[in-house]
């Protein structure tokens, strides 16, 4: 096969993964060596190994040191999710997008924002409070912690016409993560903000990204009474 030297790592996932569908690759073989794939992908190794490892990561992959990689014989089932531009969110509704930044310091992070972001001291950090509105309506409600050590732009990062939101999946690259989701009573600011009662039942989800060891950021992002969430497997 004849590659493009530009074929990116989502291309070369896309033809792994495609041979496995196909079974061109069953579960349990073995499947070409990394440089033997670069080679015929006309690719860097380095290129095919980051695909690899996300296909690995998606339960697809079995990579064992000096065994090489093999196809799965019993392929873990995991949703995949991106980070979404909230944005993109509200304005694929026909509603009109806007937020405001309601608090923006530099703080020593709490223990446990430390801990997810693997920051072993507290020296002053990114810190972001933002409302994200449709219509001109309280939307979400988001509380960031960035690890400006890791992105030191952020803090010249102006936020007037691009949210934080926005600012960080466009600027930073990030290669993994994790989320939960959670059913919350919304707190006295929470209520305040979203424009709901105190106590009102409402959906929070809180997840951290990384570019590989570097954690990026910690956000918690609290949504209004009602909102539901959609994704697809």
């Amino acid at each position: 096969m004849t590659g493009d030297a530009r074929l990116s790592w989502q291309a070369v996932q896309e033809i792994v993964r495609q041979r496995i569908r196909q079974r061109i690759w069953k579960p349990g073989d073995q499947i070409p060596h990394e440089a033997d794939l670069a080679q015929e992908l006309g690719c860097a190794r380095a290129t095919v190994n980051r695909a690899l490892r996300g296909l690995a990561d998606a339960g697809l992959l079995e990579r064992r040191r000096k065994a090489g990689t093999r196809v799965a014989l019993n392929p873990i089932r995991r949703a995949e999710f991106s980070i979404p531009l909230i944005r993109e969110e509200i304005e694929n509704r026909g509603e009109r997008f806007d937020f405001r930044i309601l608090t923006r310091e530099m703080r020593p992070p709490p223990p446990d924002i430390q801990a997810r972001l693997q920051i072993g001291e507290d020296a002053p950090i990114l810190y972001l409070q933002t409302l994200y509105m449709a219509n001109h309506m309280p939307y979400v409600f988001e509380t960031r912690w960035v690890n400006t050590r890791a992105v030191p732009a952020a803090q010249e990062a102006r936020f007037d016409t691009m949210s934080p939101n926005e600012w960080l999946v466009r600027e930073v690259a990030f290669d993994g993560g994790d989320f939960a989701l959670s059913a919350i009573s919304a707190s006295t600011q929470e209520a305040f903000i979203l424009g709901c009662s105190a106590g009102a039942g409402l959906l929070a989800l809180d997840r951290t990204t990384r570019n590989g060891r570097q954690m990026i950021t910690s956000v918690r992002l609290v949504f209004h009474a009602g909102y539901r969430l959609h994704t697809r497997a």
